[in-house]
């Protein structure tokens, strides 16, 4: 979606887009953490993702963009279903029982798979030596956020494992990653813009039965759910959700991928910070060097996309 000539625009504006990119998505695990404790899990995707969607397509529709276009909302709804119901929706799952720092550290991954299961680009990946360190060394940085539950299932464990709900991130981690693959190759048509909007509403429309299903909407007590629970949703909708994501694809419009890319390495920072800092989290220093062998992994695997970029970037100035 980035196309060929950069459009200019005001440093502030740049500045503001990109601490919203960086600051809101890196908080959407500490909010999600906060919203679960109210709202059941599902039922929570349900409202964040049917609600945001729905805003988003109303503004779509005062812009007058093409909304109803049939091949478009199918790649929309199975990118959909793969980023926000598997990836996202066991996000929101296993912060019911695990820390949001722990959450945060888990999902650096993707940036791995991608490599792993974008086969049309196996060719070009794997002849990369800076791409084949990266993946090693991400696999490295992967076993060294699992030996502590490791350790504590063949000794003696100090509480509750988290190993199931780790594993269930690893599956998410696939599912965000394939979603993207999947977006990429075939989501790619007309608005992005409206693509999102019903990228979510699809996501909400599994999150609504799924709910009913499991008798989370019947078994809710709605004066209970603390005000803070309440606080954190509008957050995610209207921050996370809407705000975050057009800042994302102005970004796009504005400054290259590489550049605006660099979210994935301060997000997980930002939703450590948080979780320690305001939430009373624990994180281990094993946890902490794994996070940043598993970002350093990602800086190498993407080392040849960045050179190649400034390559571009370079051209593009002289025959200017």
């Amino acid at each position: 979606m980035t196309p060929a000539v950069k459009k200019s625009a005001s440093p502030l504006l740049v500045v503001l887009a990109f601490a919203t990119v960086y600051i809101v998505w890196g908080s959407t695990y500490f909010f999600i953490k906060i919203a679960v404790a109210g709202f059941p899990p599902l039922l929570l995707g349900a409202l964040r993702f049917f609600t945001a969607g729905l805003l988003l397509m109303i503004w779509c529709a005062i812009k007058g963009e093409k909304i109803f276009v049939p091949r478009n909302i199918l790649h929309a709804a199975v990118s959909g279903f793969l980023l926000l119901v598997i990836g996202n929706g066991v996000v929101i799952w296993v912060e019911q029982t695990l820390p949001s720092a722990m959450v945060a550290i888990m999902v650096t991954s993707p940036p791995i798979w991608f490599v792993l299961l974008d086969k049309p680009n196996w060719g070009t990946n794997f002849r990369s030596k800076s791409t084949i360190a990266g993946l090693l060394i991400g696999f490295v940085g992967v076993i060294l956020l699992f030996s502590e539950q490791i350790e504590s299932m063949v000794g003696t464990s100090a509480g509750p494992s988290k190993l199931a709900g780790m594993l269930l991130l690893v599956f998410g981690t696939l599912g965000w990653a394939s979603g993207s693959l999947y977006s990429k190759h075939y989501n790619n048509k007309g608005s992005g813009t409206v693509n999102t909007a019903w990228q979510m509403l699809a996501a909400g429309a599994f999150f609504i039965p799924a709910s009913f299903l499991t008798n989370e909407t019947q078994a809710v007590h709605w004066d209970a759910i603390p005000a803070q629970s309440w606080y954190a949703l509008a957050y995610l909708i209207v921050f996370g959700s809407i705000a975050a994501f057009s800042a994302y694809v102005w970004l796009l419009q504005v400054r290259s991928a590489t550049q605006v890319g660099t979210y994935a390495y301060v997000n997980p920072v930002i939703a450590v910070l948080l979780g320690v800092i305001f939430a009373g989290e624990h994180v281990s220093l094993i946890q902490v060097v794994g996070l940043f062998v598993i970002l350093g992994s990602v800086l190498l695997i993407n080392l040849s996309k960045y050179r190649k970029a400034k390559e571009v970037d370079e051209k593009v100035a002289v025959a200017e």
